[in-house]
């Protein structure tokens, strides 16, 4: 089992940048490809991009390729999402999610943080 904790969300203008982390517990951290979903408001939790295990492959939205990189540091248990050119529509609640296999779809990750709230203003 593996828990996560998500930070660095915020309040930005629209054109800024914020560098999300989510910390998770556990020695088996290395073993979960991890991904981040963002939620808004009325929407259903969509990808956002993912990571392999060993930091190789990624996977992004294309409404985020180009602005976001997800990255990981195994020996820090932690993921990240740097989020540059902001948009208003990049609102939402982000979470982090790890599980056994690449995937965009979220019922496929067991495992969730709380969500990191980002807001995004024009």
């Amino acid at each position: 089992q593996v828990q996560l904790v998500e930070s660095g969300g915020g309040l930005v203008q629209a054109g800024g940048s914020l560098r999300l982390s989510c910390a998770a517990s556990g020695r088996t951290f290395s073993t979960y490809n991890m991904a981040w979903f963002r939620q808004r408001p009325e929407k259903e939790r969509e990808f956002v991009a993912g990571i392999s295990w060993s930091g190789g492959p990624t996977d992004y939205a294309d409404s985020v390729k180009g602005r976001f990189t997800i990255s990981r540091d195994n020996a820090k248990n932690t993921v990240y999402l740097q989020m540059n050119s902001l948009k208003p529509e990049d609102t939402a609640v982000y979470y982090c999610a790890a599980g056994r296999y690449r995937n965009v779809v979220a019922r496929q990750y067991p495992y969730w943080g709380q969500g990191t709230q980002v807001t995004v203003s024009s």
